[in-house]
C-alpha cells in the first residue's frame, strides 16, 4: 500500500506530530488546517545515545517490516526441521526414565508386549543416574549461602576487601532472596542436562519485574541449526516462547512490542516433545473452538541483518556488514513486534551481546551435547530387556502355558487359569489326561543370564557415576592417598562435567554483573537490608574491582571427594605438626565441611607463649631437651657407680687370693708364720687406707 498523503491549504509553521507507533504525520498550520501523512516511508537516522536502545520497527515501513518478517520465518522454520531427528532421539529417551506407570498389557494388540502379560517394568539405571547427577549439582553449584564469591585478582586495600565482601553478600541474598525462582529455576537446569546433554539460562533484564534475572530455557525451546557448532559463533538463536496474552499486551503498553493488532492465534503446533511430556504427566488438553487466554506461539530471535537506513558505515561508505539485532515476531501473523541493536553502544566493533549461556554435559559431533541418554541409553534399553525377561521368566514358570490334543473332545473354554486349591476338568475322550496335554519347555533363569546382566549394570553405574565406591573395605589403614585415588578414577566423567558446569555458571555470573552495571538501583532496591551502602557509582566501582565466581570448588565434584580431602590434609598434619598450624588446618577443614561460626568452637588461650602454637612448641622441644640432659646425666653416674663396685670386688678378690696363698705357706712351713704376720699388718692397713680414700659413689665399699 502506498503512503497517503492528504493536503489541506495554508503552510505550517509549527513542526509536524509524528506518531511513529500509528504511522502518522500529524502537521498543523496557521490557518487552522492540518496536513496528515498516512503510512509515510521511513526516515531512519542514526543511531545516537538518545535512541540507541528504542525499537526500531516503529520506523521501519509495513514493507520492510514484512520482507524480513517473511524472510526470518522460512529460516527460524528451516533450523526447526534440522533438528527433527534430535527432538525423536529425546523423545525415545523420556521414556527410557520410566516415570510412567504402565500396567502388564492384557493383550499384544498395543505394540509393547510382544505376550500377553508380559512385564511392562523399566530398568532404573537412567533416571538414577539423573537424579542423583541433580542431587550433586545442587549440592555442589547451589549452596545455602548463596552460590557466589568475589575475586581480587590485582587491587589490595581493607576497603576494598570491606566493599568486596558487602558485594558477595548482597549478589548472594539477591540470588537466594529478590529472585527466589532462580534456585528451583537451577534445579530444573540441572536435571534437563543431566539427561539430554544440553540446558540453557537465559539472562536478561526482565522489563515486567524490573530487574535482571535468569531463567532456564529448555533445550527444545532454544531453536538453533544443527550445523552450528558453539552457541557464541552461531548465525541464529531463537527462543520459542509461549506468552500469555496478558504478558504480551503488557509488553506492549510498556512500550517495548509494537502495539499492533495480531488477529485470531492458531492452535499451537506442538513439538514431538512437548507432547509425549505432556503424555507421561497424564496431562489432556482440552481442545477448544476459542482461543481467548490461549498461549501465543513468540519467536524472539538474535540475528545479523542489514537494514534499510541502518546500515553499517566507514568513512561515509557502506560496507555491507550484517549488524546483530534482536527481532520479535509472532508466529501466527508473522508479524514483526520488536527489532532492536543487540550490541553495545559504545562497542565500534558492533560485536553481538550475550544473552544464552549453554550448559553441556558432554561436547558432543554438533551444537547439542551428549548426556546421560546418550551415554547409558542403549544399556538401559538391555537392562530393561534382561530385567522383563527375567520377570516373564518367574510368571511363566508359577503360571506355565500348555498345549492339549484337538481330539480331546470340546472343551468348554481353551483358557485355563486354575487358583490354588481349586481344579478345572479337561474332556480326554477317554485316554490318559498325561498323554493329551502337554506343558511347555519354559526355562527358568539362568546363573549366567543373571551375571551378565550384573556386569552390565556395573558398567552401566560406572559411566554414570552412580556406582558405589567401597571406600571403607579391605585394609583400615591404607594411606589416604590411595583411597583418593580410587574415587578420583571412579568419578574422572562426572568431574570432567562439573569443571564444565563451574565454567558456564561463572559465564552466567558475568552477564549478571554487566546488566547490574547498565541497572544498578535493581541490585539493591528489594533488600531491606543491604550489607553496603550502596549508590549506582559506589556498585559500579565494586563490580570493576572485584570479578564474580561460583562458590563451588571446580576441583570436588562432591561431598565425597570433599571428605576424602580433609582426611589427607589432617594426616599430613599428623605426620608433621612442626610444619603445619594445627589450628589452620582444622579452621579450613571446618570450613570445607561447611561449618559456620568454626572460629566459635576453638578453646579461647590467654595471650603470649601458651596461646602461641609456635611457641608453644618451641617450649616443648626445649622441655624435651632438657630432660634428655638429666637422663645423660643420671646414665653416667650409673656408670661410675658401676665400675667403683667392680674395682673394690677386683681387690676384695685379689686380698682373699693373698690370703689363700698365705694360709698354704703357713701350713707347709709353720716356721713362717711370726715372718708373715710382720709381712700382712702393714698390707692390710695400706688396703684399708686405700678403700676409705676412694668410696664408691652409691656407698658401696
Amino acid at each position: 500500500m502506498e503512503p497517503v498523503s492528504v493536503q489541506v491549504q495554508g503552510e505550517g509553521e509549527d513542526g509536524p506530530d509524528i506518531k511513529p507507533q500509528n504511522n502518522i504525520v500529524k502537521i498543523e498550520l496557521p490557518d487552522g488546517s492540518i496536513s496528515i501523512n498516512l503510512m509515510p516511508s521511513a526516515q531512519p537516522k542514526k543511531p545516537t545515545d538518545d535512541d540507541f536502545d528504542e525499537n526500531l520497527a516503529l520506523s521501519l515501513d509495513s514493507g520492510t517490516l514484512g520482507s524480513v518478517g517473511s524472510e526470518l520465518h522460512r529460516l527460524i522454520k528451516e533450523d526447526d526441521m534440522s533438528r527433527t531427528e534430535w527432538l525423536q532421539q529425546y523423545v525415545e529417551g523420556l521414556s527410557l526414565l520410566g516415570t510412567k506407570i504402565e500396567s502388564p498389557k492384557s493383550n499384544a494388540s498395543d505394540g509393547s508386549t510382544a505376550v500377553e502379560g508380559q512385564s511392562t517394568v523399566r530398568h532404573p539405571l537412567l533416571l538414577e543416574s539423573v537424579v542423583r547427577f541433580q542431587a550433586n549439582s545442587r549440592g555442589e553449584l547451589l549452596p545455602a549461602r548463596g552460590p557466589v564469591k568475589v575475586r581480587n585478582d590485582g587491587l589490595d586495600s581493607d576497603n576494598i576487601d570491606t566493599q568486596a565482601l558487602a558485594l558477595q553478600t548482597d549478589f548472594n541474598h539477591y540470588l537466594t532472596v529478590t529472585a527466589s525462582e532462580y534456585y528451583p529455576d537451577t534445579e530444573r537446569m540441572f536435571f534437563s542436562l543431566g539427561f539430554g546433554g544440553t540446558a540453557f539460562k537465559k539472562v536478561y533484564h526482565c522489563p515486567i519485574r524490573r530487574r535482571p534475572v535468569s531463567e532456564f530455557v529448555d533445550a527444545k525451546d532454544v531453536i538453533v541449526s544443527d550445523a552450528e557448532t558453539s552457541l557464541n559463533n552461531a548465525q541464529r538463536i531463537t527462543h520459542a516462547i509461549h506468552m500469555s496474552p496478558s504478558t504480551l499486551k503488557r509488553l506492549q503498553l510498556l512500550g517495548v512490542y509494537r502495539n499492533v493488532a495480531l488477529g485470531e492465534p492458531q492452535p499451537a503446533a506442538k513439538n514431538v516433545v512437548d507432547l509425549k511430556i505432556e503424555n507421561m504427566q497424564g496431562v489432556v488438553p482440552m481442545s477448544s473452538g476459542q482461543m481467548d487466554g490461549k498461549p501465543r506461539p513468540i519467536w524472539e530471535c538474535y540475528c545479523e541483518l542489514d537494514l534499510p537506513g541502518y546500515e553499517h558505515t566507514e568513512k561515509g561508505e557502506k560496507t555491507g556488514l550484517r549488524l546483530p539485532y534482536r527481532v520479535t515476531l509472532d508466529k501466527t501473523s508473522e508479524q514483526i513486534l520488536e527489532i532492536r541493536r543487540w550490541w553495545k553502544k559504545d562497542d565500534a566493533s558492533c560485536l553481538r551481546r550475550q544473552v544464552f549461556v549453554d550448559y553441556t554435559f558432554v561436547p558432543g559431533f554438533g551444537f547439542y551435547g551428549l548426556g546421560l541418554l546418550h551415554l547409558l541409553g542403549n544399556t538401559t534399553m538391555a537392562l530393561t530387556a534382561g530385567v522383563r525377561l527375567s520377570i516373564d521368566n518367574g510368571m511363566f514358570s508359577n503360571f506355565p502355558g500348555f498345549l492339549y490334543a484337538k481330539q480331546a473332545g470340546r472343551q468348554l473354554t481353551n483358557e485355563f487359569r486354575i487358583a490354588p486349591g481349586s481344579g478345572m476338568p479337561i474332556e480326554t475322550g477317554g485316554q490318559a489326561i498325561q498323554n493329551m496335554v502337554m506343558p511347555l519347555p519354559y526355562r527358568g533363569v539362568d546363573p549366567s543370564f543373571l551375571s551378565l546382566l550384573q556386569m552390565v549394570e556395573a558398567n552401566g553405574q560406572r559411566l554414570g557415576g552412580v556406582a558405589d565406591t567401597n571406600v571403607g573395605e579391605g585394609n583400615s589403614e591404607a594411606p589416604v592417598g590411595t583411597t583418593i585415588a580410587l574415587i578420583e578414577q571412579q568419578s574422572k566423567v562426572m568431574s570432567a562435567v562439573h569443571k564444565r558446569m563451574h565454567a558456564s555458571q561463572g559465564r552466567e555470573f558475568q552477564l549478571l554483573k554487566e546488566l547490574f552495571k547498565e541497572h544498578p538501583e535493581s541490585f539493591w532496591k528489594d533488600n531491606a537490608y543491604p550489607t553496603g551502602s550502596w549508590t549506582p557509582e559506589t556498585l559500579v566501582q565494586a563490580l570493576n574491582n572485584v570479578n564474580l565466581v561460583p562458590f563451588a570448588d571446580p576441583n570436588i565434584p562432591s561431598q565425597t571427594a570433599r571428605i576424602q580431602k580433609a582426611m589427607a590434609l589432617k594426616q599430613l598434619q599428623s605426620a608433621s605438626p612442626t610444619l603445619y598450624d594445627a589450628k589452620a588446618v582444622d579452621m579450613r577443614i571446618l570450613n570445607m565441611f561447611g561449618i559456620e561460626d568454626a572460629e566459635a568452637l576453638f578453646n579461647k588461650q590467654p595471650p603470649g607463649p601458651q596461646g602461641d602454637p609456635s611457641a608453644m612448641m618451641t617450649a616443648q622441644a626445649k622441655m624435651i631437651d632438657a630432660q634428655s640432659k638429666a637422663a645423660e646425666v643420671k646414665v653416667r653416674a650409673l656408670d661410675a657407680a658401676a665400675d667403683a663396685q667392680n674395682r673394690a670386688a677386683d681387690r676384695e678378690s685379689k686380698e682373699k687370693i693373698a690370703m689363700y696363698q698365705l694360709a698354704r705357706e703357713i701350713a707347709v712351713h709353720p716356721e713362717s708364720a711370726a715372718q708373715a704376720e710382720e709381712f700382712i699388718k702393714p698390707e692390710a692397713e695400706k688396703l684399708k687406707s686405700d678403700t676409705q680414700s676412694n668410696p664408691s659413689p652409691l656407698g658401696i665399699g
